[in-house]
Parts: C-alpha cells; structure tokens; sequence
C-alpha cells in the first residue's frame, strides 16, 4: 500500500498524519507538501537570483565588527545601527535579533556601555551604546576586520558580476550554439 503518513510526516510533526488519517499513503502527502510547502523553482528564479540578489544578512560575528566600526565614530543606537547598514551597505542587512545578541556581547565584555538618551525627533528615551576607551585599540583591530571584509566582498560581487551573463546574453549564446 505505500508508505503511510506518519512515516513520511516524523520530520514535519504529526499534523500531516491528522489531515489525512492513519493510513493515507505517502503520494497524497507528497503532493500535498509540493503543492502547499515547497515552493516550485523555474530557471527564470535562477537568472532572477543572480541580477537581484537578496540582501545578506549579517551574523553575530560579523555584526559585533560592524557595530564596533561604527561606535568608533559615535555613540549610537540599535535601530540606528539597522537603518545605518542599509543605507551604507544595501546589499546587506542586520536583524535586531542578532544586533541585539552583539550588543549584548560586547557589554558583556565590558568593550562598550549602554545609556538612555532622548533622541532629536524621537518620542521615548533610546538606549544609546558608547565604545569604553580601554577598548579603543581593540575595537580597531575588529573595525579592520569588518573592513577587510567588506572590500572583499565588493570585489567577489565584481567578479561575479562581470563573469555572470545577463539573462539576454545567456539566451544569446544557448541559441547561438544550437
């Protein structure tokens, strides 16, 4: 009779196993994840993916060398930080989860202190963050970093983009070779 519901649904939860019944085959629930959960792909999508990338968003690691290069040059705050690396950097991104979860480690570290301030234009107090001057030095080293990072991020995304056929060109030379 084919595998049974639950025997496909373990990874997605019993869920799956309630809509169709104890014994509903593996066929129906197939179908039913193609059509409803997993989204179908064309070579459109590819050639989309590639002359508009989705931003990247950043992780912890280097979220903590971005906010560090940042509070070099100034006190700041969290949405700041957010609204500042899509304005500087628009291919990327900064989720407050993980702004957040940098900032709580560097307090942790005691490389930088928080502070409430109201903002120009704001309507509540904003928790400001301040670099500690011990951590001048090291708060460098990581801002490099960040930097070194992004220089060769631009120059991949050169590269890429250089070495990458637009759509056209790409139809140009399937038909070309046939």
């Amino acid at each position: 009779m084919g595998l049974l519901a639950n025997d496909v649904a373990a990874p997605f939860g019993q869920g799956i196993a309630a809509l169709f019944g104890k014994y509903a085959i593996a066929d129906r629930c197939a179908s039913l994840l193609t059509r409803y959960w997993i989204p179908l792909m064309k070579f459109e999508d590819i050639y989309q993916f590639f002359e508009d990338p989705p931003p990247v968003y950043l992780n912890k690691e280097l979220a903590v060398c971005y906010v560090l290069s940042v509070l070099i040059r100034h006190d700041s705050y969290g949405t700041e930080l957010i609204h500042a690396i899509e304005k500087d950097y628009p291919s990327y991104r900064l989720s407050d989860t993980v702004l957040y979860s940098a900032l709580k480690f560097l307090e942790n570290q005691a490389a930088i202190m928080g502070y409430w301030k109201k903002v120009e234009g704001r309507g509540r107090p904003r928790r400001m963050y301040r670099l500690r001057p011990d951590w001048q030095m090291k708060a460098r080293e990581l801002a490099d970093l960040w930097q070194r990072y992004m220089v060769g991020q631009q120059k991949v995304g050169q590269q890429k983009h250089q070495a990458a056929p637009t759509r056209v060109a790409a139809a140009e030379m399937k038909y070309a070779g046939s």
